[in-house]
């Protein structure tokens, strides 16, 4: 009997690590438990982005009428705090304080930031709605405030969060932790999603006041359990006394680190090629091929599926030893070819050409997401895994902002002049705008795989110990 226990008991644990995605995240020094309690600080992040950029983008332009414009400035408001991300992380980094605690006065600095611009928010919406009679431009002001407070906030707990589960892992096993984080954020950004929405079917100002405030609280409740007991207190290591090194001469350290600079190049082309698309695609279907609401929201699905495809080719290639580098470098080529395919489905009026393209491009967006994430982890300098998460998330989030931005300006300007035929005749169609913006994605595309040439290592790499499992857990969201 005592053997048939053990052998059920080993397979039991075969199977857990076979089919539960994040088993192989866990370690001794950070059992699964007090992982995932870490990563609820990503849920909390995940539920500030959709509320911004979902719900009250929504409810700002249609039920307040606030203009467009105005709207678009004030979600863009988070981007301006995206590059101080690596002077956040090296603040963590280098951080004293008599507590002996680097990464949680940052992780609280930012919950705080967020619950501000959250508490702000419900008095901005009551001034807006016309409720109160106080000048509207105020309700303007304060609602811009309220989301650079809470930009500020989950950037900063973003960073410092990242830092602080990269100390907390073994080395071997820090791609797939901080993967994990990256697929709660997801999983945050989706509950939310449909909590808010089921919250506000029968919509009425005073629910979405609630709401708000209920976010507000929340995120409080998340970041204090994630906190709860993660780091230890080190009181030698974060003496007031302490030297601190210059940011200047800590960042030159590591921009000086095996061509960091070209590696931050080749994740702001990249990302801004394949983020410049986000708000075109649908468009793009109901214009120019004629497809339904219904069938350009099945969009987001192939691209999640291309995605997820390109997670199951990286576990396989990862495991065998495979340079991240080069399956970055193999994302760009497929996007390639999915944006090609797009540009093409437009003459050939084929809307599965379209849908294959668009599942082309989230299988290439994985892969270059998998390969730069993991590159980004091996590029800690003396474990200042701060500035080194803050440079990547930095130059991430500020080249998808700024493309998103750019893709939907380019689209308007390039459609206005076409109407007008500064560019004859033949390019008096609805596409040329989008042509144009997918036409410049390929090429920073090709600029992508000029910058990541040299990064590519020539050499097979043998497979590590700890590489015998690489599962749905080590790549990012």
């Amino acid at each position: 009997m005592k053997s048939l226990n053990d052998t059920l008991a080993r397979a039991w644990t075969q199977v857990g690590l076979r089919f539960l995605p994040f088993a192989d995240a866990a370690s001794t020094e950070l059992p699964i438990g007090r992982l995932l309690r870490l990563a609820l600080f990503q849920v909390s992040v995940g539920m500030a982005v959709v509320l911004l950029n979902g719900t009250l983008n929504r409810v700002m332009i249609v039920e307040l009428n606030v203009p467009a414009w105005l709207v678009a400035l004030m979600i863009s408001l988070p981007l301006l705090v995206a590059p101080f991300r690596v002077l956040i992380g090296f603040r963590s980094d280098t951080h004293r304080s008599a507590l002996g605690w680097r990464r949680v006065p940052y992780i609280w600095y930012g919950t705080l930031l967020q619950f501000g611009g959250l508490a702000i928010m419900p008095f901005s919406l009551l001034i807006l709605s016309g409720d109160t009679h106080g000048p509207v431009w105020i309700g303007h002001a304060s609602a811009a405030v309220a989301f650079l407070l809470v930009g500020a906030g989950l950037h900063t707990t973003q960073t410092a969060g990242l830092a602080l589960a990269t100390d907390l892992a073994p080395p071997q096993t820090r791609p797939r932790v901080v993967a994990l984080l990256y697929v709660m954020l997801l999983l945050g950004m989706v509950g939310s999603a449909g909590v808010f929405g089921l919250l506000l079917i029968d919509f009425t100002q005073l629910k979405l006041i609630q709401v708000v405030q209920g976010a507000a609280v929340v995120t409080i409740l998340l970041n204090c359990i994630a906190l709860w007991k993660q780091e230890a207190r080190r009181p030698s290591a974060t003496r007031i006394d302490s030297p601190r090194p210059p940011f200047k001469a800590a960042w030159r350290a590591y921009i000086s680190n095996d061509r960091a600079v070209r590696f931050l190049v080749t994740v702001g082309l990249g990302t801004a090629a394949f983020n410049m698309q986000d708000i075109l695609l649908e468009p793009y279907g109901g214009e120019v091929l004629g497809l339904s609401v219904s069938a350009t929201t099945m969009l987001t699905a192939l691209l999640a599926g291309g995605t997820l495809a390109a997670f199951a080719l990286a576990a396989r290639r990862l495991s065998q030893g495979a340079d991240p580098y080069r399956l970055a470098a193999i994302g760009a080529l497929v996007g390639v070819l999915g944006f090609s395919a797009v540009i093409f489905a437009a003459p050939l009026a084929s809307p599965l050409i379209f849908r294959i393209g668009t599942a082309l491009i989230g299988f290439g967006a994985g892969l270059f997401a998998v390969g730069t994430l993991i590159a980004a982890m091996s590029r800690e300098n003396g474990g200042q895994s701060g500035i080194a998460l803050g440079a990547w998330g930095a130059v991430h989030a500020s080249a998808a902002g700024g493309a998103i931005f750019l893709g939907g300006a380019l689209r308007d300007v390039i459609n206005a002049l076409a109407s007008r035929g500064v560019f004859g005749e033949g390019m008096v169609a609805p596409e040329a705008g989008y042509s144009f913006v997918y036409h410049l994605e390929i090429a920073l595309l090709f600029a992508t795989l000029i910058a990541i040439g040299p990064l590519v290592r020539t050499v097979k790499v043998s497979p590590a110990p700890s590489a015998e499992r690489f599962g749905l857990a080590d790549f990012p969201g």
